[in-house]
């Protein structure tokens, strides 16, 4: 088993096996006190060390530095700006599309009336 002793277990009794919340924060005051480390757990209880880090970040009592974003005023103003240029831009892009739609039906009820072709038609060589 890649050099790790299981005590017996195979894969699925260890996946179905639950800590009580109690006995999880018991251990990690443990830890916090130095009564026992992080690798004795493991190896008692045949425990994952990532699943002991979990119960120490949900449990632990030394506080975790916060992360802090600083974002600076003419980022956030850029930001802004952009958005409000994009929306402009869609807004234009809306009304020519709109322009363009009005003018070809209007080619084509002219075409239709005085029968006869107004469209260009594309160029083609001989």
């Amino acid at each position: 088993m890649s050099g790790k002793q299981h005590s017996g277990l195979n894969q699925t009794e260890r996946q179905r096996r639950r800590f009580s919340e109690t006995f999880k924060k018991k251990k990690v005051k443990d830890i916090e006190l130095g009564k026992v480390k992080v690798s004795e757990i493991c190896k008692a209880y045949t425990v994952s060390y990532s699943a002991v880090y979990k119960w120490i970040d949900k449990f632990g009592s030394i506080s975790k530095p916060e992360r802090i974003i600083v974002e600076s005023k003419s980022d956030t103003q850029k930001i802004l700006a952009l958005q409000k240029r994009i929306a402009e831009l869609e807004r234009m892009v809306g009304q020519k599309e709109i322009e363009l739609t009005f003018k070809e039906k209007m080619i084509e009820i002219a075409e239709e009336k005085y029968g006869i072709e107004i469209k260009k038609k594309p160029f083609t060589k001989r």
